[in-house]
């Protein structure tokens, strides 16, 4: 149904910026917005003229024709529950264990995802879960919690004793989907009686297998790169003599690029070979393809074939590095309409060809400068752009590919975000979302600090802005609080550093635009980076360097200001271009009336209501209305019943800090949510992995830094009289003194020394 309807439309989009002269010869076309699948309409009349996207000209609408109103579609009693529903009565939960890179926080907020499904739906839930920093272990979600090695003999003993009538085994990462694999094949489940929920295992098996993966895509001709499937190292090296060098090697059943890596010649393949099938019993010799455009597409998938696109996203970097470990952006950037399509169209039916039930992941590379593409690997599974897809586009993928495991079916299900459409269609965005990796390599002697295709990160940061620039200048500042936008620094071998690709490659092509005046095509010739991304770079260096020829505040003008703005420049940023304190900036700032907006992240680009309290902040959005709170707020302390409470969230995810204090930042709005006054809530953070935003603890989640400025900047748009720094975060406590200034009331001091 979907299908039918969107076949020639292109939903999961931006309001994409316009090309820069380089792009001249490519034909780019404007998406359509995503449309919500309402009953038709009578049809339109002759006399109402068709309207061009972009065009000046005047335009008759038709009078009567009423537009479609979410609210009574809804209630009209079209959605309805399952027709058909699994019959569980209780239902187990495998979780990820203990965090480790490439899984971590995203799977706490997946697995909670499942939990709440099934409490919704009135099914006992037993969680297997051994790590305590959870928020899933909490007993709130799950009727039963153990805190168990996840391993076939616990899990074992578990369904031994609870005699669940299902498992949910793709909530869970890369451990609960080899657990489910192992034990099949041990006919526990069988043995038992225990339903697979969601996606079958035969599925699971097919998609990690990589010699049964592409077979499974040779029956569909679903072109992937050319590869064979083997176990010893004197396979691997024959088969590389057939594919010819350089090749990579891929692990199967593993997590994170773990045991992947590059060989150029026969003896880095027999070293990488050798240590790879230490970690796995099969391993993938296969062309490379580095240098490519890496994309990746989140499909949902019903059991009665409904199957629609979430959200695609793009690698700031070319393939060759782990996409955890790469800067990504959503929606795509840099894609033609035809090739937007032409991946979307392979996407579904590789997931339709596989069975997939639930949520999975479908990543690509794509030629640079043509339409040939290779398929790199499905995840059949959430995985960790799963969390980024969900958070980036509003829609939760998690809790409906619970409900999907359930029975339910993708028109059956209303949108848990907006409340006013269903889970059948695919998002739009009018934003632009980037995602920003956090290393802490730094804090360990003799690392090594390259990046490939295994994945190094322990976290990562997304911000949103209304373009490119804006959005990774918030990322940049996010990851750390020593970056103030896009900047540089020194490096011994400038040239090696942006051609092999370390955690300070970003820092590398800053210094080079910024400082040593590289060109976006040299810059291209040694990163690959698509030029289109340098070029957004470019105008970010173009308005430091105007500001630095100015040379003095009194002499930015409002244009420029809101320029420098529109483009992601923090206050702290253009003080330092100009030479004066952070403080003058801000002042002159708000003389010029360049004030933050306050914008709705609804799935549906604004065309029709929405009810949510997911929000970003952009001073780029002056020609649009301020989003308006649902309660009435004082603009005084002395009544501070209906003020909201600030509360300071993680930012990223490091070494020491880490989901654990999730659990204190989850539990304060609960809290104040029961204290007699009524309080209103409003939580700032800027990690994906995070669980709160789904949560719907809070009345107001905002995506944004939690710097001085920021907070600041919430403290004067929601007149807050009182702020809440949580335990065991360093972030928060360091505004008080800032906040302090500007007469908030800090009602904890709890943060540990760091």
């Amino acid at each position: 149904m979907a299908l039918s309807i969107r076949a020639a439309t292109r939903s999961t989009s931006s309001l994409r910026q316009f090309r820069t002269s380089a792009f001249a010869g490519r034909n780019f076309t404007t998406r359509s917005t995503a449309r919500c699948l309402y009953p038709k309409t009578q049809a339109v009349s002759s006399n109402a003229r068709s309207i061009r996207m972009f065009s000046c000209s005047h335009v008759v609408r038709d009078q009567t024709q009423t537009a479609p109103n979410a609210k009574a579609y809804l209630e009209s009693g079209v959605i309805k529950g399952a027709k058909n529903p699994v019959d569980v009565k209780k239902v187990l939960v495998i979780g990820s264990g203990g965090l480790s890179i490439g899984q971590a926080g995203e799977f706490d907020y997946s697995g909670s995802q499942a939990l709440k499904a099934l409490k919704e739906a009135g099914v006992a839930s037993v969680l297997i879960n051994p790590n305590i920093a959870t928020i899933q272990t909490a007993h709130v979600l799950s009727d039963e919690v153990y805190y168990l090695p996840v391993t076939p003999e616990y899990v074992t003993y578990v369904i031994e004793r609870e005699r669940p009538d299902g498992i949910f085994l793709t909530f869970g990462g890369q451990t609960a989907l080899n657990l489910g694999v192992q034990m099949e094949r041990m006919g526990i489940f069988e043995r038992y009686g225990v339903k697979v929920l969601g996606t079958s295992i035969k599925t699971l098996e097919t998609s990690e297998d990589r010699d049964l993966f592409a077979k499974a895509l040779g029956e569909i001709n679903i072109p992937i790169a050319q590869s064979i499937a083997v176990s010893t190292v004197d396979e691997a090296l024959e088969a590389a003599r057939g594919i010819g060098y350089p090749i990579i090697v891929r692990a199967a059943y593993a997590l994170g690029g773990l045991g992947s890596g590059f060989a150029n010649n026969e003896e880095e393949l027999r070293n990488m070979s050798a240590r790879s099938l230490t970690l796995s019993p099969q391993i993938l010799v296969e062309k490379s393809l580095k240098g490519w455009k890496e994309l990746e597409y989140e499909v949902v998938r019903d059991a009665s074939n409904n199957c629609i696109t979430v959200c695609n996203m793009e690698n700031f970097d070319p393939l060759g590095i782990h996409t955890g470990d790469s800067i990504v952006v959503a929606p795509s950037q840099t894609l033609s309409d035809e090739e937007y399509h032409m991946l979307r169209s392979a996407a579904i039916k590789i997931v339709r060809h596989l069975g997939v039930v639930g949520e999975c992941n479908v990543q690509y590379a794509l030629q640079p400068d043509g339409l040939d593409y290779r398929v790199i690997e499905v995840n059949a599974r959430l995985s960790r752009s799963s969390a980024l897809a969900s958070k980036a586009t509003g829609y939760p993928l998690a809790y409906t590919a619970a409900k999907i495991g359930l029975g339910h079916t993708l028109p059956e299900l209303p949108n848990a975000v907006t409340k006013t459409t269903t889970a059948n269609f695919e998002p739009s965005l009018d934003y632009v979302v980037t995602k920003i990796p956090r290393w802490d390599l730094a804090k360990f002697q003799h690392v090594k600090r390259d990046i490939g295709s295994a994945m190094k990160s322990v976290g990562e940061v997304m911000a949103i802005g209304r373009t490119f620039e804006e959005s990774i200048q918030k990322a940049i500042r996010q990851v750390d609080p020593r970056f103030i936008g896009f900047q540089g620094d020194k490096f011994d071998d400038l040239d090696y550093e942006l051609a092999n690709p370390t955690d300070r490659r970003w820092l590398a092509v800053g210094q080079a635009m910024l400082h040593e005046n590289y060109t976006v095509d040299r810059i291209h010739d040694l990163t690959k980076i698509d030029k289109w991304f340098l070029h957004k770079l470019q105008n970010i260096v173009d308005c430091t360097h105007e500001l630095e020829d100015i040379g003095s505040l009194f002499g930015v003008q409002k244009e420029l200001m809101s320029k420098a703005k529109k483009l992601g420049f923090s206050d702290r940023q253009i003080a330092k271009a100009v030479g004066c304190s952070e403080d003058e900036v801000r002042a002159r700032r708000k003389n010029f009336g360049i004030t933050p907006f306050v914008k709705r992240i609804d799935t549906l680009a604004a065309e029709f209501p929405a009810n949510t309290n997911y929000l970003y902040v952009s001073k780029n959005i002056s020609f649009l209305p301020r989003y308006k709170l649902p309660f009435p707020i004082s603009k005084v302390s002395i009544e501070i019943k209906r003020d909201p409470r600030l509360v300071g969230g993680l930012k990223r995810r490091t070494c020491r800090t880490k989901v654990s204090f999730r659990n204190n930042t989850i539990n304060a709005p609960s809290l104040w949510k029961r204290l007699p006054y009524g309080n209103q809530t409003l939580w700032i953070s800027s990690s994906p992995l995070l669980l709160l935003f789904h949560l719907h603890n809070n009345n107001n989640d905002n995506l944004r830094p939690p710097p001085p400025a920021a907070v600041l900047c919430y403290f004067n748009s929601w007149y807050s009289s009182t702020l809440s720094s949580i335990p065991g975060i360093t972030g928060p406590t360091d505004l008080d003194v800032d906040l302090e200034r500007k007469s908030a009331l800090i009602i904890a001091h709890c943060g540990i020394d760091d």
